[in-house]
């Protein structure tokens, strides 16, 4: 029987080229062009909204996985974007994947560009969520504001995604909530969380990525679907403008009262405007 189900999906492990062990999940028929999700900042495999992944899955081969040094993984985080992608790539070729769409949010938008200007003939869709360019406006801050969020989180016993990925009106609050409880749903053989300087790592490469000299994003000649909310403040809306405008063949999804996690905020919405992009 196929799972279609995110929260039941096993976890499973592969050893790469490299020595180290990659944890994943996948689920979907295994046929056609997988979709790999790549995670946000501090994001593990639990981090996916499981409405995203079993929407997608329905009709497609989904495939999420643990970065290098985080959750269920093995070796070391890398201290640049670069290195993330290459060990990607590690991870894909091990699967002895040829073609895959991928689906990227935040940090995981980060690498995929990366990715895509390595080996540009292993990607065939790209979809770009809640991100910006290497040296897009704003990326610098990350840090910051993370910190910050992190702070105000420990003081309202919240988690800290409900500030960094959502807007504080009403409805903003209410998505919030329903996210954090759909987080929650699996509640067997769940992951790792990142250690404490697992993520600062990673802050640091975000930081140096984006005060890095900006891409050709003219290269990328994939379908490219851009997608955020209209009140990101983690990386800023207006990067999510400069991509659509910079890579040729593109179309952009703003949704209004969203965050950083627009994605999850609109998970109806998001995953058919997914899977139509996919399929078309």
């Amino acid at each position: 029987m196929t799972n279609y189900q995110y929260t039941k999906a096993p976890n499973q492990t592969i050893q790469a080229s490299n020595g180290e062990t990659f944890a994943y999940r996948e689920l979907g028929e295994k046929k056609g062009v997988p979709v790999v999700f790549f995670v946000h900042l501090a994001g593990t495999l639990d981090n996916w909204d499981p409405r995203v992944v079993d929407g997608v899955a329905q009709n497609h081969w989904v495939i999420a996985f643990d970065n290098q040094g985080v959750g269920l993984s093995g070796g070391q985080v890398p201290n640049s974007i670069e290195q993330m992608a290459r060990d990607s790539l590690t991870f894909i070729h091990a699967l002895g994947l040829k073609e895959i769409d991928v689906l990227s949010f935040s940090m995981g938008g980060m690498i995929a560009q990366e990715l895509v200007a390595i080996e540009p003939s292993l990607v065939r869709k790209l979809i770009l969520a809640g991100t910006g360019p290497r040296g897009g406006e704003g990326i610098e801050n990350v840090t910051k504001l993370s910190d910050l969020d992190s702070i105000r989180a420990l003081l309202t016993l919240k988690d800290v995604k409900t500030y960094l990925f959502f807007t504080r009106t009403d409805n903003g609050k209410e998505k919030a909530k329903a996210f954090l409880l759909r987080l929650k749903e699996r509640q067997e053989n769940r992951d790792k969380g990142i250690s404490l300087k697992a993520y600062r790592t990673q802050l640091k490469a975000i930081t140096a990525w984006g005060l890095a000299f900006p891409a050709d994003l003219s290269q990328i000649k994939q379908p490219t679907l851009v997608v955020n909310g209209d009140e990101d403040q983690m990386v800023p809306t207006v990067n999510s403008y400069d991509l659509n405008s910079r890579i040729p063949n593109s179309q952009l999804i703003v949704y209004p009262d969203a965050g950083h996690g627009g994605i999850f905020q609109n998970h109806d919405a998001f995953v058919k405007s997914v899977v139509a992009f996919l399929d078309d």
